[in-house]
């Protein structure tokens, strides 16, 4: 990276605090994650050192008294979490539920709870799912009666991260009988304030992953909770529910991106000192293109997921959608990539305490539950299908005045130089009508593609490449709006599997356009190998192959480009991303870092 940037400053600073994971002495080191791990006990003393760090304060909005700036900012130190431990970065997290309250609450709620997790390590969970209704909020059977100064609550939450720990929990309540999108309520329920007789904790789930979270529940049982536990206006729940997705389906991604890198840098680490048929893995044709391609779909991910953090301050109204699409691609092709790079591990993969005592298999396990946080793929997957028919519809009728508009708002979310808002909660809408900048952008960035090709300032033969890729990501879309045009709209949860095939396709149509848009903002503000946009051909054709016809191989160069790009970042110590921010320094391994004999060739 050419210039430093200051919203990765905190990330760095975390990462440079919390020491090289590989070194057993550290807070969060792999030993020691992997020792809690074992004894599925939560990590109170590690979760202790982050309040002490004072990271909490970025949970909180600078208006009211914290230190958070951006989306930004807040998903690079959650990364720099999850790279060593997913379980201690998703319970140190829980925290960002506090965005219902910066979004919904009263000045007095807001005041509260900025005191409570400032300076009384407070934490929170969620209550809204219930062990016989799953994602079906409104199908819920927990209850809030109105009585006399607020309500008594009856009924369970399940399952709940951190719901015994934490002394906040947000309840979601039906204060409705008679259902619909009206019925719901959502309540700030402070444990510490409500009889103690009438709620109870329900008993730790054994999980696959994440074994030393609080995963638990709760239940209540003529709870009474007062007015000013509640969030919102009676029936405002639902609303402020999938609002508050908006916002986590989001920043979900972080905790993925982490574990990726662990995964990529464990498979790359193992490859070049493992030995086999009288050479490193590294050198093996096969395992070496497993590992650039999963560098490549973490570089697609980041233009993903950097892109949306930055654009929740530009344009949150369009979020219904693009929050959707970060949750369900980066998150699932992430849980891919690590299954992909276990080939390069052969069996050690799999085992609990080689290579690096066995981090790999603690990620893919971890990792495994990302893609079902708040919302699983096919309820994200539905959440777009109700919108592609709008999404066609505004494209096909865009007009001069709102293509300008569409590229005034790409070039401040995706150049990383310019500086961004404040989050403006209220602007947040549960439907996007119709709008998608990155995909209704492209024509806009195909002529400026086309402008540099005449410019000359890049190599023509990539610059070519690019707008190639560019022009069949473009016809994909095309295709696409026809394809919805002439479908039947199906209404409620009974969409075809078909449409869900389309939509899944539409999510890897917008992950090509992220990564068209970053490259045009960012060619000389992220160093020499972005510039180049070699991996940006690799990855328009990586993405494009798994939806139509494509030759196999584009360029034996480039791959091997790209191979030497991810090296120089593992040797250099840093984050394998499109904003390569430094990690903290290795002192173990630096043979392996420096093997001569990774600079080989790709074979013919």
């Amino acid at each position: 990276m050419e210039q430093q940037l200051k919203q990765y400053w905190v990330a760095e600073a975390l990462e440079k605090d919390l020491g090289d994971p590989l070194q057993a002495q550290n807070v969060m080191s792999f030993e020691k994650v992997l020792e809690i791990d074992e004894k599925e006990e939560f990590p109170h003393r590690e979760i202790k050192w982050l309040y002490d760090w004072k990271l909490q304060h970025y949970y909180i909005p600078s208006q009211c008294g914290g230190e958070f700036t951006s989306f930004e900012e807040f998903i690079s130190f959650v990364r720099v979490l999850s790279r060593r431990d997913q379980t201690i970065g998703i319970a140190f997290t829980t925290l960002f539920w506090s965005f219902l309250t910066w979004m919904a609450g009263t000045t007095e709620q807001k005041n509260f709870l900025a005191n409570f997790i400032k300076n009384e390590n407070g934490a929170m969970c969620l209550g809204y799912s219930e062990r016989e209704h799953g994602s079906d909020l409104v199908g819920g059977d927990l209850k809030a009666t109105r009585v006399e100064g607020g309500y008594l609550l009856n009924g369970e939450k399940w399952p709940i991260n951190r719901a015994t720990i934490s002394e906040i929990s947000y309840i979601l309540a039906k204060t409705d009988s008679a259902g619909g999108p009206k019925s719901l309520t959502l309540f700030m329920v402070d444990k510490r304030q409500i009889n103690g007789e009438n709620y109870y904790n329900l008993p730790k789930i054994l999980t696959h992953g994440i074994r030393a979270s609080d995963m638990s529940g709760i239940g209540f049982k003529d709870c009474f909770v007062p007015d000013a536990m509640r969030l919102g206006n009676e029936g405002d729940g639902l609303e402020l529910a999938l609002k508050g997705f908006q916002i986590t389906r989001m920043l979900c991604a972080a905790f993925s991106q982490g574990a990726a890198d662990t995964a990529l840098r464990t498979a790359l680490r193992f490859s070049l000192k493992r030995v086999v048929y009288n050479k490193a893995v590294f050198e093996l044709p096969q395992a070496r293109k497993t590992l650039v391609d999963a560098f490549l779909d973490i570089l697609i991910c980041d233009c993903e997921t950097i892109g949306a953090a930055r654009g929740f301050h530009i344009i949150p109204e369009q979020f219904s959608v693009w929050a959707s699409v970060v949750k369900y691609f980066v998150t699932v092709r992430l849980e891919k990539l690590v299954n992909d790079v276990s080939v390069v591990l052969g069996s050690r993969f799999y085992f609990r305490a080689e290579e690096d005592w066995g981090i790999f298999q603690k990620v893919l396990r971890d990792n495994s539950i990302i893609s079902m946080f708040d919302g699983s793929t096919v309820v994200n997957l539905h959440a777009l299908i109700l919108q592609l028919r709008q999404l066609s519809k505004y494209r096909a009728r865009r007009k001069p005045e709102t293509l300008n508009k569409i590229q005034s708002h790409l070039e401040q979310i995706f150049s990383l130089e310019r500086a961004i808002p404040p989050f403006p909660t209220e602007k947040l809408d549960l439907f996007g009508r119709g709008m998608d900048d990155p995909i209704q952008g492209l024509e806009i960035a195909l002529k400026q593609l086309e402008e540099l090709k005449e410019q000359g300032q890049i190599k023509q033969e990539i610059i070519e490449k690019v707008i190639e890729l560019t022009e069949l990501v473009l016809e994909e879309v095309n295709a696409h709006d026809q394809i919805i045009t002439d479908s039947k709209f199906e209404f409620g949860h009974d969409q075809s599997p078909e449409l869900f095939e389309i939509t899944q396709k539409y999510c890897t149509l917008h992950a090509a356009a992220c990564c068209i848009q970053m490259w045009i903002y960012n060619r000389h503000l992220l160093g020499e190998f972005f510039l180049q946009g070699e991996w940006l051909v690799l990855s328009l054709h990586r993405l494009l192959r798994s939806i139509r016809p494509m030759p196999y191989f584009i360029s034996r160069e480039y791959l091997e480009n790209v191979a030497q790009e991810l090296l120089k970042l593992y040797q250099q110590d840093r984050l394998f991303s499109v904003v390569p921010f430094q990690l903290a320094k290795s002192s173990t391994e630096q043979e392996d870092k420096t093997d001569a004999n990774a600079k080989l060739q790709f074979s013919t």
